[in-house]
C-alpha cells in the first residue's frame, strides 16, 4: 500500500497526525533540530518511507550535510552540539522504551537544554514520529521516487 493509498482511505488518521506532528515547530521547536530527531528515531525503527521523506525536509531546511551524515553515529561524531545531543539522546531513549524508561539522568540532560514546555514539544514530536513509522512498517508504505 502507499502511502496516497492511505492518506485517501484514512483521511482523518492523516490530518490528526499531521497536526500532532507540526504540533512541536508551531510552537517554537526549531524545525531542523525537530527533523534530525525524526531522521534518528526512523533509522532506529527501519522506517525507509519516513527516512527518505524527513531527510528531504531537513535538506529544504539546509541542515548541514556532515550532520545527515553521521546522525547513525551521533554520539561519536562532533558535528552536534549539546542541545542536538540532549534532544538525540532523548528521542532514542523515548523510542526504545522497552529496554528501559526514561531515567532520572535522561530527564536532567533534556533538561539542561530544553525548558519544560520545549520537553513537552519534543515529547510530542517524538511520539508522532514513533506513530508514523508504525504505520508506514505495518502497510509496508515504499519510499518516493
Amino acid at each position: 500500500m502507499s502511502f496516497d493509498d492511505f492518506a485517501n482511505h484514512q483521511p482523518d488518521a492523516v490530518a490528526a497526525l499531521r497536526q500532532l506532528s507540526g504540533a512541536a515547530t508551531a510552537h517554537g521547536l526549531e524545525h531542523g533540530l525537530v527533523e534530525l530527531v525524526k531522521i534518528r528515531i526512523s533509522q532506529l525503527n527501519g522506517c525507509a518511507f519516513c527516512l527518505q521523506f524527513h531527510l528531504g525536509l531537513a535538506r529544504q531546511l539546509h541542515v548541514a550535510e556532515r550532520k545527515l551524515d553521521l546522525l547513525a553515529a551521533w554520539r561519536d561524531a562532533e558535528a552536534f552540539d549539546a542541545r542536538e545531543r540532549a534532544a538525540l539522546n532523548y528521542g532514542e531513549r523515548l523510542t526504545l522504551l522497552g529496554g528501559a524508561h526514561l531515567g532520572t539522568a535522561d530527564r536532567l540532560v533534556a533538561g539542561a537544554e530544553f525548558s519544560a514546555s520545549e520537553i513537552e514539544q519534543l515529547t510530542i514530536a517524538i511520539a508522532a514520529i514513533n506513530a508514523w513509522n508504525r504505520i508506514a512498517a505495518a502497510l509496508h508504505f515504499p519510499p518516493r521516487a
